[in-house]
């Protein structure tokens, strides 16, 4: 920890599945956090952490510009979004509606906070993954293009990625868009476990697209380490790992117990689940982490997926260093 500033950091969505790893770790790191919750309710345990819990919705402009400016932080964390309901792969945009307001308006609102209360940095919550463009290989980097015609019920979410990270970027302070993997880890991995378990999750088709997986608490520290010494710009926050769907989804199901997935074709699975969930099963492509392991001095703790799933699924990991500061 020696020689880091202190900063005062805002982190909007500090009650959310990485929020609630991100802000411990920051407050071990010497920070002081403000983290905002959407309800009452979730303030006493962001209090209890050691952070300064404050009540807005962050479509409220006027309340996102009081709490920034009250807060007075060095920097903004944006990891705001809205996903309790259950999963719609038939209907991703209107599953994701909320969030992709909080990607677009919430957005517009932190950086208009943020200049008013002169920030200096602002780290942003994006996404790599059934976004990235579907050809070319299984492997992508932060240079490559995202898919420039997702399937018809993803256009909204993935013109709301593209603008979190367009606006953050192009910002007048030091703008870093973050984009995780898929999130796994105690508190992220239930409800995909409960329907493996039902086999209601299939193999689709040939199961070849690459998904990129993320262990939350190595999000929250790579959050951290961008917060702390990332450069302007975008960076993949994924593991070592890259995997095709046919690779991961047996071996999952193995790791909690399941039953081998079923295989259906696709036409049944489009039929079924949707188009979106069909092209993110069968051309998928995975992201490299090699830009954050280098520019932020970061190295995921679960380097795959094989020892995350087996060891830190559901349950919270094994020793102390899990997650110490690097």
């Amino acid at each position: 920890m020696r020689g880091v500033s202190k900063m005062r950091v805002y982190v909007a969505g500090g009650s959310g599945e990485l929020g609630r790893r991100l802000v411990p770790r920051l407050l071990e790191r010497g920070h002081q956090v403000t983290a905002t919750v959407r309800t009452p309710g979730r303030a006493d345990a962001v209090r209890a952490a050691g952070a300064e819990p404050v009540v807005v919705d962050g479509l409220d402009a006027a309340a996102v510009r009081e709490a920034v400016d009250r807060a007075a932080p060095d920097v903004i964390v944006h990891q705001m979004t809205a996903l309790s309901a259950k999963p719609d792969f038939k209907h991703f945009d209107r599953w994701f509606a909320v969030t992709n307001r909080l990607r677009t308006e919430g957005t517009r609102h932190l950086l208009a906070a943020a200049e008013a209360a002169g920030v200096g940095r602002f780290v942003a919550q994006s996404f790599t993954g059934w976004n990235n463009a579907r050809t070319g290989g299984p492997v992508k980097t932060e240079q490559d293009p995202l898919d420039s015609e997702p399937a018809k019920w993803q256009r909204e979410s993935s013109a709301a990625i593209r603008f979190v990270e367009q606006a953050v970027t192009t910002a007048p302070l030091d703008g870093i868009a973050l984009r995780y993997g898929l999130f796994y880890g105690p508190g992220a991995s239930q409800s995909m476990v409960e329907v493996i378990r039902k086999r209601q999750f299939p193999l689709v088709g040939d199961g070849g697209g690459v998904w990129s997986w993320i262990h939350l608490d190595d999000a929250a520290a790579a959050t951290v380490a961008a917060l702390e010494r990332g450069r302007a710009g975008v960076y993949n926050i994924v593991d070592d790992e890259p995997a095709a769907v046919s690779e991961w989804l047996p071996y999952l199901a193995e790791s909690v117990g399941a039953k081998r997935p079923m295989r259906v074709p696709a036409w049944v699975a489009r039929l079924l689940a949707g188009t979106a969930m069909v092209q993110w099963c069968t051309q998928a492509r995975g992201a490299s982490n090699l830009k954050a392991k280098h520019d932020l001095d970061w190295q995921p703790v679960w380097s795959s997926w094989r020892d995350g799933f087996r060891h830190a699924l559901i349950e919270q990991p094994p020793t102390a260093e899990y997650g110490r500061d690097r």
